[in-house]
């Protein structure tokens, strides 16, 4: 009994693992396509002047 309740809690946080990292990468990929579009934005907006799209270092 105690074996078979030692499967299923592994299971269990393995599910559970699964899931968050399924969550983590939809989070990776907005979070990429926002800063693409901001990339394209500011890029953009500086015709003319040097300025660089990642501000001053």
């Amino acid at each position: 009994m105690g074996v078979i309740l030692l499967v299923l809690l592994l299971a269990l946080v393995l599910g559970g693992l699964g899931f968050a990292a399924h969550v983590l990468w939809w989070i990776a990929v907005i979070v990429f396509v926002a800063w693409l579009i901001g990339f394209g934005i500011r890029s953009g907006e500086s015709s003319g002047g040097r300025r660089r799209w990642y501000g001053r270092w």
